[in-house]
Formats: structure tokens, C-alpha cells, sequence
């Protein structure tokens, strides 16, 4: 039980993460879906933690938002 709340605990963490570069470069989760060629209903299931994402969507997200996976995983 205790692994399944550290895994959820994570991607909660990375959901904000997402939410906090995102709205620190002006995108919408709209305008960011298109940009990694995601719904931007998955943004929001990432946003909220919901989500497991791919490292290949995770790589995506980074590119979208110009920066590398160690920046965007920095903090976690």
C-alpha cells in the first residue's frame, strides 16, 4: 500500500511541475497539447496526477517546452 501512494505522490508532483512551466511560458493546456501532439485533456489528467505518462510523451512535453528532461524533472 505504502508504494502505491509514493507512486501517486509522484505523479502528482510532476503534474504540477507540467502545470507550473506551462503557465510560466503563457501556454494554455490547449495551445501545449498541440505543441507535444496531445489532447489537451491528457494534459489535464497529467496536471491533476492522474496520468502515467510514456517517457516518449515526457519527451515530448520537454521539447514542447524548450527545455531538457533534467529541467523539467528538477525538484521532483
Amino acid at each position: 500500500m505504502a508504494q502505491m501512494g509514493k507512486r501517486a505522490e509522484i505523479l502528482k508532483r510532476f503534474g504540477q511541475r507540467v502545470r507550473e512551466l506551462r503557465k510560466e511560458q503563457g501556454y494554455s493546456q490547449e495551445s501545449l497539447g498541440a505543441a507535444c501532439e496531445l489532447d489537451r485533456t491528457y494534459i489535464g489528467g497529467i496536471e491533476r496526477g492522474e496520468r502515467n505518462v510514456s517517457l516518449e510523451n515526457i519527451k515530448g512535453i520537454a521539447d514542447s517546452l524548450g527545455i531538457t528532461l533534467a529541467q523539467l524533472m528538477e525538484g521532483l
